[in-house]
């Protein structure tokens, strides 16, 4: 199992985390998303590989921006 975790601005709520965790979860390889909102992290497990761009867009398509 792979993991990254990624650094995502403009999250303020629940509603984002729960925004971002849905996102992420439609991706094929997305096995869990565990999100921070005090840390400002999104922690993705994949089973298989999976593009960095992937997630960043699905992220960012939601509005919020995804720093490294």
């Amino acid at each position: 199992m792979k993991e990254r975790t990624l650094r995502v601005e403009g999250m303020t709520c629940e509603h984002c985390v729960m925004t971002i965790k849905r996102a992420l979860s439609t991706i094929e390889g997305v096995s869990r998303v565990d999100v921070s909102l005090s840390a400002g992290t999104v922690k993705v497990e994949l089973d298989r590989d999976v593009p960095f761009e992937d997630l960043k867009r699905a992220i960012e398509e939601w509005g919020y921006r995804v720093v490294s």
